[in-house]
């Protein structure tokens, strides 16, 4: 079982995850509960390791040393953990509270945004089998030379699926704010419905393509370890939430499972650019080289045979550095000019069904283009197809799709 930060948010709604845990229980499940930092505490945490993000913190670094950042974030899960197992234990429930460092939870040494590398919880199952519920804090793991490292923005989840795989969990549990999948954000489409399962490759595309229900590593980890994980909420947990699970497990493969979208996107373009072999890698070598990420590209075809134009896109908070990476080479690139913006958005559509529907981009090409929106970059993978747009026309694009592939509740 995992709680995210809005299920921990005080002492009364640790008190109702204490409920939920105990329930569990009383049920004859073995458990072993994930915690995130209570709401808003790890971003007091971070601004407190940083002079810059406040102006009444003199004598702090601008740039900390992530090691001791490390030390500093972490605490919030670990104050949450110490919560709940002291109330697990005054309701009768026998549990104790586990650090990243005594499961171990083995990460590698990049502070900040470590990657975990095993979870050998050998004492922590044996104290499970014991019938002592394990409430380990999330977030965090230990990096080689014992020092504490944490796993990035909503790395919980991340922890809490690798908990599951480590002791061969029968299913992880993930409790949120939300009570499932969703076909597509039901604040944009509020005829959205709730899916009962999602296979994992469906979930990781929708993840890294805007959805935000899960954290992208931790259905990575599901998929690779086949841990049945289900979403629900914290406040209506007999809803029924949504399972992922392997494809064969889904009965129903509809052309088209889910809509998602990101508005975090730039699109950069370089004019003029020599058509020759190499040219590819002089440009996206040293974005590379930068920490940046590059998602979409195109390169439109030579016209004389000499210059081409490459287009390819990144996040907004890439998007300088990605300039200054291209700016520093541009006499090994040979460019003319460059253009960028960061009024676009990506718009995606997925689905396992794709591979057996022929037409289903058509469809979605169409869609757009009665309702007057131009596409500016296509990507495709076997079962999905991004596309992308003017910023301003999101919520238009993604409520057509939606209704286009019959995804609107009756």
């Amino acid at each position: 079982m995992k709680f995210g930060g809005t299920s921990v948010a005080d002492i009364d709604r640790i008190r109702h995850v204490a409920t939920l845990v105990k329930r569990e229980v009383e049920r004859g499940n073995k458990v072993a509960v994930v915690v995130s930092a209570m709401a808003g505490e790890t971003n007091k945490l971070v601004a407190w390791t940083n002079d810059a993000a406040r102006p009444d913190a003199a004598g702090l670094a601008a740039l900390p040393d992530q090691r001791e950042y490390d030390v500093v974030v972490a605490a919030g899960e670990q104050v949450t953990a110490g919560l709940l197992a002291i109330t697990l234990n005054a309701m009768g429930i026998k549990a104790r509270s586990w650090l990243g460092w005594q499961v171990p939870i083995n990460t590698s040494a990049v502070h900040g945004s470590a990657r975990i590398e095993g979870v050998p919880a050998t004492d922590m199952q044996a104290a499970i089998e014991n019938g002592e519920v394990a409430v380990v804090a999330g977030f965090q793991g230990v990096a080689p030379g014992t020092r504490i490292s944490t796993l990035g923005r909503g790395g919980s989840d991340t922890s809490a699926v690798a908990v599951a795989a480590g002791i061969s969990a029968a299913r992880c549990d993930i409790y949120t704010d939300v009570d499932g999948v969703y076909t597509t954000d039901p604040r944009i489409v509020p005829k959205a419905r709730r899916l009962e399962k999602i296979a994992f490759e469906e979930m990781l595309e929708m993840a890294s393509l805007g959805a935000k229900v899960l954290q992208t590593r931790s259905v990575e980890i599901a998929m690779l370890h086949r841990v049945p994980t289900r979403v629900l909420s914290t406040f209506t947990p007999d809803v029924g939430g949504t399972l992922l699970c392997d494809e064969e497990d889904i009965v129903e493969k509809k052309p088209v499972t889910g809509i998602a979208y990101s508005r975090d996107e730039a699109k950069i373009t370089l004019h003029k650019v020599p058509d020759k072999p190499g040219v590819a890698s002089a440009i996206f070598g040293p974005l590379a080289d930068a920490g940046v990420n590059v998602d979409m590209i195109v390169q439109n075809v030579s016209e004389d045979g000499k210059t081409t134009d490459l287009t390819f896109t990144c996040t907004r908070g890439e998007l300088n550095r990605a300039l200054a990476a291209i700016e520093a080479q541009s006499k090994a690139i040979g460019y003319r000019d460059v253009t960028h913006t960061a009024d676009v958005a990506k718009v995606s559509i997925i689905g396992i069904g794709m591979r057996a529907h022929p037409g289903v981009a058509q469809t979605m090409f169409r869609t757009l283009s009665d309702k007057g929106i131009n596409i500016q970059v296509i990507s495709t993978s076997e079962i999905k197809v991004s596309v992308l747009i003017a910023e301003e026309y999101v919520e238009l694009a993604v409520r057509a799709l939606h209704s286009a592939y019959e995804l609107d509740a009756a």
